[in-house]
């Protein structure tokens, strides 16, 4: 025992008490017999402990908090008790209700022993002063907004540079550093647009034309440094995951390192299926069109920012250099949210990420929730229930696509719903002109690309 006494007492009082914590999920996950619902109640322990943590830490006495934690452990795993075929529960299940009704009475009696000085702790908490965020707490648009302003102060460089290029990075001259250890090669971008009138456009083009926001919806890590370990893993596993599937042009880690994933000059598989215009272009399935920047983070409905400041501060950085370097317009730069569509159901919102709660303004960017989406107003696409579940209303353009939709509608003197089938068959059509027109770019720049032996004979 003397040696595990030493190892904690080098412990900083926030590691200790995330081994609290974890001690007691253990102990009470060991109780739960099925493989998934042991991994919910990890899971769903997991999201309260990020939530109650900060009042639990307020808890003076180690005992206490430990007691605590296992509370919270046992409270998440009430769901979960099994019962038998009649409905009773089961001997375990029973058990773990004496557990969990003991934890709770003892928990009451010593928080009262401990309420003098926690409640000194909670009043500090409870004051009004503009402080940091809490370790691992999502970050409201408020906290995060009001630091960086559209217009930043200070000496803004006319143009943005590359100022040095080492091993395995490259360093800008507007502050951003970019990583390049995880960069692959991709498929070589190559793809048709079309014009809103006149339909597909004969020149296939190469150059991207837009910038598209997405969260990466990995596991996420409470933003502590007990928890540093886990953190740098997490990243490193997404990066081998991302690197493998060529998945994003950029990936925008929690400490705001960027990471050059796959070449600028390739397609990345990032968008899907999607739609985006412009000036009257319309661009779908944007994956070859649009560069992909993710954030580590989990989306979460957007009713709180879910990136750090740090990756705050590195998404403006990066957005501003890509967007100079391919003279990206800032109408171009937009969320997946706003993009992804269902192709078979005539659907917007088959990816949800960023579908609200973007900081346009901290980016420097117009306001693309207020923008009209191409899916809706030029292809009829609609939206269902499970839309709603995430969305309690669909954003601004939306409900303006959608009047675009009934006017055109009423002016040509048709039913909403037979000009809604009419501009998705449109879709459906283009969608197949797309496809065709892109395997045959591909395939000349395959055979462009083939290289013959030395004296090979040409063949007619």
């Amino acid at each position: 025992m003397a040696p595990r006494a030493s190892l904690r007492t080098r412990q900083s009082p926030s590691r200790e008490r995330g081994l609290e914590f974890s001690h007691a999920l253990e102990s009470v996950s060991r109780e739960i017999a099925d493989p998934a619902a042991k991994l919910k109640f990890i899971r769903g322990s997991l999201h309260k402990y990020e939530r109650a943590d900060r009042a639990v830490r307020l808890v003076p006495v180690a005992g206490l908090r430990r007691l605590l934690y296992r509370w919270l452990s046992l409270e998440g795993i009430h769901p979960l008790l099994s019962h038998d075929s009649l409905g009773a529960p089961t001997p375990a299940a029973r058990g773990l209700r004496v557990s969990l009704l003991a934890a709770r009475a003892v928990a009451v009696s010593m928080t009262l022993v401990a309420l003098v000085a926690v409640t000194g702790a909670a009043r500090q908490l409870t004051r009004p002063v503009v402080a940091a965020p809490a370790p691992g707490a999502p970050i409201t648009l408020p906290a995060v907004a009001e630091p960086l302003p559209p217009q930043p102060a200070g000496i803004a460089p006319a143009a943005i540079w590359l100022v040095e290029r080492g091993n395995g990075f490259e360093q800008l001259s507007n502050g951003l550093r970019i990583e390049t250890t995880w960069t692959v090669p991709g498929e070589t971008r190559r793809y048709h647009a079309f014009d809103a009138e006149r339909g597909l456009l004969d020149e296939p083009l190469e150059r991207p034309v837009g910038l598209l926001f997405h969260t990466t919806e990995s596991d996420i890590w409470p933003l502590e440094a007990g928890y540093n370990e886990k953190l740098r893993d997490s990243s490193e596993r997404l990066l081998k995951y991302l690197q493998r599937n060529r998945t994003y042009h950029y990936l925008i880690d929690r400490f705001g390192r960027v990471f050059r994933v796959v070449q600028e000059d390739a397609k990345a598989n990032h968008a899907g299926y999607s739609v985006w215009e412009s000036d009257g272009t319309v661009y779908m399935n944007l994956n070859h069109a649009f560069l992909g920047v993710s954030f580590e983070s989990r989306w979460g409905g957007g009713q709180t920012l879910p990136i750090t400041q740090a990756q705050l501060v590195a998404g403006r950085n990066l957005t501003d250099y890509l967007r100079q370097t391919f003279e990206i317009p800032a109408e171009m730069c937009v969320a997946h949210g706003l993009t992804s569509v269902n192709p078979k159901l005539h659907r917007i919102g088959h990816h949800m990420d960023w579908s609200r709660g973007f900081p346009w303004a901290a980016f420097g960017l117009p306001d693309q929730y207020a923008r009209e989406p191409a899916s809706v107003a030029r292809f009829g696409f609609g939206y269902d229930e499970d839309f709603l579940k995430v969305l309690p209303e669909p954003w601004d353009g939306v409900r303006a696509a959608e009047q675009r939709l009934a006017d055109d509608a009423r002016r040509e003197g048709k039913s909403l719903e037979d000009m809604r089938r009419e501009r998705q068959r449109l879709y459906d059509r283009w969608a197949v002109e797309q496809a065709q027109a892109d395997k045959k770019a591909g395939e000349k720049v395959d055979r462009a690309s083939v290289v013959r032996p030395r004296g090979a004979a040409s063949g007619g």
